[in-house]
């Protein structure tokens, strides 16, 4: 039996946004959680697909994506996926954060993101939400 990295899905309509939180995170957030891969989505459609499919362990979702938002988006599929994975919600501003609350995230990140805060915020999620899948 092998465990599996676990999978963080990314979205945002800019694929360097995409870039900057997968390198802020990294690889290896934490040495408890391993290695994770990632999953970069660019419309709310392919959002929408992984996190139904079960296998997504943790999503961050842009906040300032267009032409829908990581915050909107956030409370969607809390509402709409019966095994909502933990979210994490990327915005530009401080002042955004409460947002970032109504949204329902797990937690939130703001730019520009410090890689020390970003894969920490991440590994507390992961703690905290998910215990690492073992898949055969």
């Amino acid at each position: 039996m092998t465990t599996s990295p676990l999978k963080i899905l990314v979205f945002s309509h800019r694929p360097q946004v995409r870039e900057t939180i997968i390198t802020a995170v990294g690889r290896r957030p934490a040495a408890d959680i391993g290695r994770v891969t990632y999953v970069e989505a660019g419309t709310v459609a392919e959002v929408l697909m992984e996190a139904d499919s079960g296998e997504i362990d943790l999503a961050i979702l842009d906040g300032e994506a267009q032409p829908t938002g990581g915050i909107g988006l956030a409370r969607q599929l809390r509402h709409e996926i019966d095994e909502c994975p933990p979210i994490v919600v990327a915005v530009r501003r401080k002042d955004d954060r409460w947002l970032a609350t109504w949204s329902q995230a797990d937690a939130v990140l703001v730019h520009p993101l410090d890689p020390l805060t970003a894969a920490e915020t991440v590994a507390d999620v992961l703690r905290t939400h998910r215990l690492p899948v073992v898949r055969g």
